[in-house]
């Protein structure tokens, strides 16, 4: 009896078809809105900040005042293509990498 209903099963036409609900393109307009929203909200002023180092950074020069990444407070005294020496006490310097300076003080700081 139980192989009679799985033959019947079997012959049974299968008419069902695919729901049209008119998802083809929706998903894809949401993957590119939420692209732009991180774009506009994440990606480019993380961009428009790190633009911002690099000029301050290339634009150093004897005599700045600056903040290590590190939290250390100097006066640039020498400067060369990757390392700044810094003067941090008196007849004490130090050489670090021109990536870690962080900040560029104003003169009346």
């Amino acid at each position: 009896m139980l192989y009679l209903i799985f033959a019947m099963a079997a012959n049974a036409p299968t008419s069902q078809q695919q729901p049209s609900g008119g998802f083809g393109a929706a998903p894809l307009i949401v993957m590119i809105l939420i692209f732009i929203i991180f774009y506009f909200l994440l990606i480019r002023p993380q961009q428009k900040q790190q633009r911002k180092l690099q000029e301050m950074r290339a634009s150093l020069k004897k005599g700045d005042k600056v903040i290590t990444t590190g939290g250390i407070y100097g006066v640039i005294v020498g400067i060369s293509d990757d390392i700044v020496s810094l003067q941090i006490a008196d007849k004490v310097k130090i050489d670090i990498a021109k990536n870690a300076i962080a900040i560029k003080r104003e003169e009346g700081t």
